[in-house]
């Protein structure tokens, strides 16, 4: 084992406490700085962890001790947080999406290129047991050749829990771009890339009303659809379809289906890292619930970045850029076709990551307690 990579965080704001739970737990990782527009932000995650200190975003960047920027900036700031941190010579792992539109990703892809790092980006959901474990049931092929999947995700508005959801709401965001990051790439690796696209999208509301925070009651602009439907074509010849709404009040669909020749599976929420995995066979009397089989036990967010840190020189991480880029891509496309009426032709492409072994990196534990994990 070699030396843990040092990481300095850009962005304390609410998604850090996440990484914070976990890359102390993973021994490939140390977090030795981080940094905010709010300086006391920084401060106050300084305080609370041994050995990081708390910097500004420049002095980050300069910093000879860290190899790895993780970009928690709002998305609008993912690009050019990104191009900073790789013209420092650091490796970039950003929360999704990569950037707020494929020119800025591209950007960034060909700058990394260039300078021989690595890039890496959310959802790491990916790689947890849930998808993992409907992963592998795919590949052993329990429900035959796949022929379809639905993904559904259905809520009422982050401003009703946000206390700033106003980004949700502008170019850049919308239920597909904030949500459909997790739900596209699971797609991707279950089912493989995208060839093409259909969309429709909508939205019912001109403003919304923050319910909570110091803004509490204050109205913003609704300048985004907010309900967003999609089919996609993925080379395998399976066809997706995409529901993302921040209309709609609930649903009781699952989350994603997958159907094939031979069964039928119930995928947990993607916007997690375990969750049962239900198949039902042909023939079958009744659903069951697979055992966990394939990803990262008991994993959170970070653990794309261990995986990053694991993986050869010159090889793509399995949450990494490209599949990053061809997932905006694949939304870009789908909000494209809403506009236009049209098909559009997705012109990248990302292979199928590789399947994750069933495996644990934080927290050792014992045979028989993976085991008991795993039952």
């Amino acid at each position: 084992m070699g030396k843990p990579l040092n990481v300095g965080i850009i962005g304390c704001g609410a998604i850090i406490a996440q990484y914070l739970a976990n890359i102390p737990r993973l021994e490939t990782l140390k977090l030795v700085a981080v940094a905010d527009l709010d300086p006391a932000r920084a401060q106050a995650v300084a305080d609370g962890y041994d050995g990081v200190r708390a910097v500004s975003v420049e002095d980050l960047l300069a910093a000879e001790d860290v190899d790895l920027v993780l970009n928690l900036t709002i998305p609008a700031a993912h690009a050019d947080v990104a191009l900073k941190a790789i013209a420092a010579g650091k490796s970039v792992y950003g929360e999704k999406p990569l950037a707020a539109t494929t020119a800025e990703a591209r950007q960034v892809l060909d700058a990394a290129r260039e300078a021989g790092v690595a890039v890496g980006c959310a959802p790491d959901t990916v790689l947890g047991t849930g998808v993992q474990t409907a992963r592998k049931a795919i590949d052993d092929g329990l429900i035959g050749a796949p022929i379809s999947a639905t993904a559904t995700m259905v809520t009422p508005g982050h401003e009703r829990w946000h206390p700033h959801p106003d980004f949700y709401y502008q170019p850049g965001g919308g239920p597909l771009l904030d949500m459909g990051p997790y739900y596209v790439s699971a797609l991707v690796n279950m089912l493989g890339p995208v060839v093409s696209v259909i969309g429709a999208a909508s939205h019912t509301r001109t403003e919304r009303t923050i319910g909570s925070g110091p803004r509490e009651g204050e109205v913003i602009p609704v300048a985004t659809d907010s309900h967003v439907t999609g089919i996609l074509v993925h080379a395998s010849g399976a066809l997706s379809t995409l529901v993302m709404s921040f209309d709609a009040v609930n649903t009781k669909s699952s989350n994603i289906e997958i159907h094939g020749e031979l069964g039928s599976l119930v995928v947990p929420d993607p916007n997690y890292f375990e969750g049962a995995v239900e198949l039902f066979t042909l023939g079958a009397d009744a659903w069951e619930t697979l055992p966990v089989s394939a990803g990262y036990v008991e994993s959170g967010r970070g653990f794309g970045i261990a995986d990053l840190a694991a993986t050869p020189a010159g090889s793509e991480p399995r949450a990494g850029g490209q599949l990053a880029y061809h997932a905006l891509e694949v939304m870009e496309s789908v909000l494209e076709s809403a506009r236009s009426g049209a098909a559009v032709q997705i012109r990248s492409t990302a292979a199928r990551p590789a399947l994750v072994e069933l495996t644990v990196l934080a927290d050792a534990r014992t045979e028989e307690q993976v085991q008991e994990v795993t039952a």
